[in-house]
């Protein structure tokens, strides 16, 4: 073979999807190619003209266009256009206009249709366009995941057992005995469905277990005829049967739970132990979550701490997705937390008064990744008087935020942390400080909004941080003023499009040329979010859950939702691997990636996840701009 051939045959081996041809089929390809040169700023494809050709970058760069004009992409080395106008009438679809000098494999349309019909995997990369490969991508990625698909349903050994409330312990125990069952499952036939569709719990009012029977029937000498409605426990915590395993596991780690019963519309169809996902998953996180609350002392808890690097790698090594990662590592961090208030607790004493210790930012949206600081807050009681409570609660405050130093949860350099005063307030003075948050958006008011408004109780009174959602949803969908002027805010971090060619390249730690894939995909895919969340009146605070009732509530175009939480996703995961990558290679992770690290394949589908999240900043611009909506006060 002339040296000539063997060059663009080895060049085609490089690239998708002709690495995956057989090789025959390459030298095939190669001896059919022709080249072209252009020079910069020249026009290759015009709207609307014949096209005999699929085109493959050898060298240069080029951009494509929509017929309106508007950029669609920019392709370099590697990369193919033509294929939309092959496919469709052999007529030009999108426009092509160099950007720089550009030499062009061409291969002839005859030659690429027999290996579209010969080959599948080439068809279908053809075939599927854009955001539809980029969720291809993630539904493949999916399929390999046990963990992703295996629904909680599953891991249910039998149908639910259930009383009725009225019942007698006596019969009680005597249903348990007869199945062998360590709990059962209260229901009240007469209790009312509540009209909060957010108030999933159906007709179960309870659960009673073997401990239930020691602790409040025998050990109090009730009578045998007491009903269970007075001795079962009632603060419960449900999931739906449609939920995934490790949503379950995070459920039952995030309560300290050891049954957990699961409903099918609000009907119970079975519980789950421990044992059952003990059994079942993974034990990596589970095991470390366990040591931290076994733990007697912050030196001890410093030790365990050290083991959070090979967790998260070994959760990337299961093929788990961005979101089970986010929420175990959220999961692992509050742990951290509640055995730290725990500590302090006992050497201060028992606190004065009633109080909620708030997880803010990433850990609420069970979004935390390895690389991460502490925001945190306190909520007090409205009694709270500075003299009197004040110095308590400075010194909890600074046992725990100091802990969570100690355990690699750094400061937060904006003290956005409970040991500041500002963010230790009362539940009215909270109320009030997001009412004016709201009323008067200032630029300080809107960065406290992308912190605060993502929030969830990890100790105390929890409940308080439910009040708080529910305040903030409220009264954030009731002002459209103050959402134009998040909205305008969640503009500020644009995406790094021009990518490869012409690309916004920053310096990393190193002061190599990089992408921050937090700065530039995730966080401003998440401000993007939570604007569309707050104007649909979501108590979510997840992403991945706020997209699903943004979608139901329909105020994006058809299936953007949808794009949204794949570019979300295909963006956290090049940022979940190489940051395991980099724990593995003795590095230090951070979230910078350095474009020549990836492969042709994560380049195509990282610059089809911006430009989702480019297009829904545009969009996000014409939704929440002031002269769209009437009667804006």
């Amino acid at each position: 073979m002339q040296a000539e051939l063997q060059d663009i045959v080895h060049f085609y081996q490089r690239f998708p999807p002709f690495d995956e041809l057989p090789d025959e089929a390459v030298s095939e390809l190669a001896q059919a190619t022709e080249i072209a040169y252009f020079r910069a700023h020249q026009d290759v494809l015009k709207h609307g003209d014949p096209i005999q050709d699929l085109y493959v970058i050898r060298s240069g760069a080029v951009e494509t266009y929509r017929r309106n004009g508007d950029l669609y992409n920019r392709l370099s080395e590697g990369d193919v256009f033509g294929q939309m106008g092959l496919l469709m009438n052999r007529r030009v679809r999108f426009p092509v206009h160099t950007m720089e000098d550009t030499l062009l494999y061409c291969i002839p349309a005859d030659l690429f249709n027999q290996l579209c019909d010969r080959f599948e995997d080439f068809s279908e990369f053809f075939e599927i366009e854009g955001s539809s490969l980029l969720r291809n991508t993630l539904s493949n990625q999916a399929d390999n995941n046990d963990l992703t698909t295996v629904k909680i349903s599953a891991l249910i050994q039998r149908e639910a057992i259930t009383l009725e409330c009225s019942a007698s312990v006596t019969a009680a125990a005597q249903l348990m005995t007869e199945h062998q069952a360590s709990s059962i499952l209260v229901t009240d036939p007469d209790q009312p469905i509540s009209s909060d569709p957010d108030d999933d719990d159906g007709q179960v009012v309870g659960i009673l277990t073997d401990r239930d029977l020691r602790m409040r029937v025998l050990a109090e000498q009730r009578s045998s005829d007491t009903p269970v409605a007075e001795v079962m426990s009632t603060d419960m915590v449900l999931i739906d049967d449609n939920a995934y395993v490790f949503e379950a596991m995070l459920t039952m780690l995030r309560h300290n739970l050891h049954h957990l019963p699961v409903v099918h519309r609000r009907r119970p169809v079975g519980v789950i132990a421990m044992s059952d996902i003990v059994q079942h998953e993974s034990q990596s996180s589970l095991l470390l979550v366990r040591s931290i609350f076994a733990q007697q002392s912050l030196e001890d808890l410093t030790q365990v701490a050290k083991q959070l690097p090979a967790v998260f790698v070994r959760m990337v090594k299961e093929d788990a997705n961005s979101h089970m990662i986010g929420s175990a590592m959220a999961v692992i961090g509050r742990s951290f937390k509640q055995k730290l208030l725990e500590m302090a607790e006992a050497e201060l004493g028992p606190p004065p008064l009633p109080y909620c210790f708030l997880a803010l930012g990433s850990m609420a949206r069970d979004e935390q990744l390895i690389v991460t600081d502490q925001d945190n807050a306190i909520i007090l009681d409205d009694r709270f008087d500075e003299e009197h409570h004040g110095e308590y609660f400075a010194k909890l405050a600074t046992f725990v935020c100091d802990g969570l130093n100690a355990c690699g949860y750094q400061y937060c350099d904006g003290d956005i942390m409970a040991t500041n005063p500002e963010w230790r307030l009362t539940k009215t003075q909270w109320q009030q400080r997001f009412q004016q948050w709201i009323d008067e958006p200032s630029p300080q008011a809107l960065l406290h909004s992308s912190i605060f408004f993502d929030l969830d109780g990890v100790w105390g009174k929890t409940k308080w941080a439910q009040e708080l959602q529910r305040f903030i949803a409220l009264h954030s969908k009731q002002n459209m003023r103050f959402l134009n002027y998040l909205a305008r805010n969640a503009l500020s971090r644009t995406p790094p499009l021009g990518f490869f060619k012409g690309f916004v390249m920053e310096q990393d730690g190193q002061h190599r040329p990089s992408i921050n894939l937090k700065r530039r995909g995730t966080a401003p895919l998440s401000d993007v979010i939570r604007v569309h969340a707050l104007a649909v009146g979501s108590r979510a605070q997840n992403s991945f859950e706020r997209l699903d009732d943004i979608i139901r509530a329909k105020i994006l175009p058809p299936e953007k939702g949808q794009d949204l939480s794949d570019a979300l996703e295909y963006i956290a995961m090049v940022r979940i691997r190489y940051q395991a990558i980099d724990i593995e290679q003795g590095d230090v992770p951070d979230n910078n990636i350095e474009p020549e690290l990836l492969s042709a394949f994560e380049r195509r589908n990282l610059k089809e996840a911006f430009q989702v999240l480019d297009r829904a900043q545009a969009f996000l611009k014409f939704r929440y701009h002031s002269s769209n909506k009437p009667g804006i006060r």
